[in-house]
């Protein structure tokens, strides 16, 4: 058997502006699709993506969604 993983979906939607964030903040945000409060995007639940959130977790939400 393999180990193939089902690609899992998460929605991330920026909760907070990024008045006074540092810049490295606001590029990942840009990364990830948001470009303002209360934008959102779909993407897939791998590293890179669970890294950029990290960086900015305090002006995100992340749901996971079950397809």
């Amino acid at each position: 058997m393999s180990n193939i993983k089902k690609n899992k979906l998460i929605k991330i939607t920026q909760l907070k502006s990024t008045i006074g964030c540092n810049k490295n903040q606001r590029l990942n945000l840009l990364g990830l699709g948001l470009r303002g409060i209360q934008s959102h995007k779909v993407l897939q639940d791998n590293a890179s993506v669970r890294g950029m959130i990290y960086e900015v977790r305090h002006l995100v939400c992340v749901t996971e969604i079950n397809s």
